[in-house]
């Protein structure tokens, strides 16, 4: 497993967010899995989802596919690229009453769902990917804390809740007000 961070330092604690990255990769079922994560301000992230989005201004994270359609068969790849603004996920953090560290850790749990297939475009996909965060959020909490991290989903269901019904998506970013926490 390889986890690279790029980008901004700010007050964030490197060390421990590649050693959530690695166990997030873990708990989702794909330990051999590269992924990138980009650390960045508002200016970059709003130039980046004007180009591949379309859309004016800032947003938390963005994810960049490298591999197209159901990763389930893809887990020694490189997944692709989370790119989390330092900017927003500071303001969110501070309005959530959370830890830097924590909503980034937020941010790319979301993000990495989106290079696995998940989805929010429907109210059905939203209900089931706002549930795998918060069971991911759970598994990782509970390992940091020394407990024993829930063991990986796996199988058939796991690859249907990983995939999303048809297209794959290559770029994906939202706004954290409508989101889990």
């Amino acid at each position: 497993m390889t986890v690279r961070l790029h980008g901004r330092r700010g007050s964030l604690d490197r060390r421990r967010l590649r050693q959530q990255a690695a166990r997030l990769l873990r708990e989702l079922g794909c330990p051999r899995a590269e992924l990138s994560i980009a650390l960045v301000d508002d200016e970059t992230i709003v130039e980046l989802n004007e180009r591949y989005r379309g859309i004016g201004g800032p947003t938390d994270v963005l994810s960049f596919s490298l591999v197209d359609g159901v990763h389930a068969q893809h887990r020694g790849a490189l997944l692709g690229d989370v790119v989390v603004s330092l900017d927003t996920a500071a303001v969110q953090a501070r309005r959530a009453r959370r830890t830097l560290d924590d909503e980034v850790l937020s941010l790319l749990i979301h993000g990495t769902l989106h290079l696995l297939g998940h989805d929010h475009e429907r109210d059905d996909e939203a209900r089931r990917m706002r549930a795998e965060e918060r069971r991911v959020w759970k598994a990782l909490q509970a390992g940091e804390a020394g407990a024993q991290p829930a063991r990986p989903r796996s199988g058939r269901a796991a690859r249907r809740s990983r995939a999303k019904s048809g297209r794959p998506q290559r770029v994906e970013g939202e706004r954290r007000s409508d989101r889990w926490r």
